[in-house]
């Protein structure tokens, strides 16, 4: 059976070696089989497999409670499916929010740059064009911030 290394790990799913340790520790993977001389962490095949499940999920946003219940979830297998759709739902619709929220501020900096790209040509005519759209950005800026 071929075992991998935590430098071989941190490599190939992109979460850093403390990072590795945290996830043993808190039970989301685990525990790592230890080289019997060394006391160094060996990694299977099947624990990178999870790992990489897991960097997807960090990358994400998702936080370690979820991440836990994720574990579970795939451990139940079709049993857990409704859970598993619903936790997944749930981020979709967060990352929907925060892309939203992203989409207002990307439209807010390109109207002001509009703006002063016109004040510095001293064009008054794209200026005030310009200032009409900042002006009808801001509601949707007050709703972004105020969810």
């Amino acid at each position: 059976m071929t075992t991998l290394t935590i430098q071989d790990v941190s490599r190939r799913c992109g979460l850093s070696e403390p990072t590795l340790r945290y996830y043993e520790e808190v039970g989301l993977i685990g525990p790592i089989e230890r080289d019997a001389s060394s006391r160094h962490r060996r990694y299977r095949e099947e624990d990178l497999d999870t790992l990489q499940a897991l960097a997807y999920l960090r990358a994400m946003g998702v936080g370690i409670e979820d991440m836990r219940t994720y574990q579970a979830n795939r451990a139940r297998g079709r049993e857990a499916a409704g859970e598993q759709r619903n936790l997944l739902s749930r981020h979709a619709e967060r990352i929907e929010d925060e892309i939203e929220t992203l989409r207002t501020h990307l439209d807010d900096l390109r109207a002001k740059a509009a703006l002063w790209d016109a004040r510095d040509r001293g064009d008054g005519d794209a200026e005030a064009e310009a200032h009409l759209r900042v002006q009808d950005i801001i509601p949707r800026l007050e709703e972004v911030v105020l969810r």
